[in-house]
């Protein structure tokens, strides 16, 4: 019954609060195991509204959608504050815990990659890391098989009467999104008279949001890991920060930023 429910209970913090099994004596371990479990928290999150805001956008409800997209970046405010947190470790701590570490990475997170899939990052090499764990790989595959948020929101300008191709709309959702001239030009309308498509404004601002917080949250990270490691490789086989920065130049949106030029 609810009245036998309790702070610690509902939250099932005997579980969270003993998740913590830091593999050495070093202070700091606490610090990076917390940091990266709470950042796994707030992905799970981000993937509960995502996933819902996608399915809003299919239906055109995008009333529900907006409030899930601006919470994902309120979320997304959380991930990018956490590289501040982790920042304060110097290089002789991380040196300590490195160790320790074996080959975890990161790189390795499966609810990072799942959130990129959703946006639109697919990469199918990007599976090809998980296969030890299967429901790990076929998660993503599955995932790679639906039409991602911008896969979702482009559909709805076809509907909305804007001149999308066949080709476009009718591409293989598992790849990664290929600019195009016509989704560009349907943006700039929208943008040239936002009072005639608010609600398809307010969509193009709210997806533009997502990528401007998640370049911060990337960019945060790279600079963490140069401060704490330099340019040493990372502990999961990549090149540490000469990998973030490529990155940096992934975008999801193209034409949601290309066209910002065009109008």
């Amino acid at each position: 019954m609810a009245r036998d429910v309790t702070y610690t209970s509902y939250l099932d913090l005997d579980r969270i609060l003993s998740a913590q099994h830091p593999a050495s004596a070093a202070h700091d371990e606490m610090l990076f195991i917390i940091v990266h479990q709470a950042s796994e928290l707030w992905l799970k999150l981000c993937l509960h509204e995502l996933q819902a805001a996608r399915d809003h956008i299919a239906d055109d409800d995008l009333r529900p959608a907006f409030k899930m997209l601006s919470r994902v970046a309120r979320a997304q405010n959380q991930l990018i504050s956490s590289w501040d947190v982790l920042s304060t470790m110097t290089p002789h701590d991380y040196s300590v815990l490195r160790p320790h570490l074996g080959t975890s990475s990161g790189f390795q997170s499966a609810q990072y990659r799942l959130m990129e899939f959703l946006l639109g990052g697919r990469n199918p090499d990007m599976v090809t890391m998980h296969e030890a764990t299967p429901e790990v790989a076929a998660m993503l595959r599955a995932e790679m098989d639906r039409p991602s948020v911008y896969d979702e929101a482009v559909r709805l300008l076809a509907r909305r009467g804007f001149a999308i191709s066949e080709p476009v709309l009718d591409r293989d959702v598992s790849g990664q999104w290929s600019a195009s001239a016509e989704v560009e030009a349907a943006w700039a309308e929208v943008y040239r008279h936002p009072n005639k498509h608010w609600d398809l404004y307010e969509l193009a601002e709210k997806l533009v949001d997502l990528e401007y917080h998640f370049q911060r949250w990337r960019f945060g990270h790279l600079k963490t890991v140069e401060r704490i490691i330099g340019f040493k490789r990372g502990t999961g086989g990549t090149a540490g920060v000469a990998y973030l920065e490529g990155v940096l130049k992934q975008v999801f949106f193209p034409e949601l930023l290309s066209v910002r030029t065009a109008i």
